[in-house]
């Protein structure tokens, strides 16, 4: 009996850490959400981008538009910071 319930408790382990790791993800690193927030709230309303889905290269578009074309101040390391943590919480599995 104990052998049945084996494959069921092991798949059950793999769903909750599964929600779990999704769940992270959706979160994306606090460090680099923080510095979304600073840098992208300067010009416009935080909903604006995160109201949107990208794959990479939408995101790294956007965000090089806004730190060379609209002048925001963000450096390049800061850019590829800011563009991971959109493709995390707003990529393409973000759906």
């Amino acid at each position: 009996m104990k052998r049945k319930w084996f494959p069921a408790g092991l798949l059950a382990v793999a769903l909750l850490g599964a929600g779990v790791f999704s769940h992270a993800a959706a979160e994306g690193d606090p460090k680099a959400k923080a510095l979304f927030e600073a840098k992208c709230s300067a010009c416009h309303e935080l909903a604006r981008p995160l109201g949107k889905n990208k794959d990479r290269d939408g995101w790294t578009k956007t965000v090089t538009r806004m730190q060379k074309g609209n002048g925001c101040n963000i450096t390049d390391g800061e850019a590829k910071t800011i563009v991971d943590y959109l493709v995390a919480v707003r990529g393409p599995a973000a759906k």
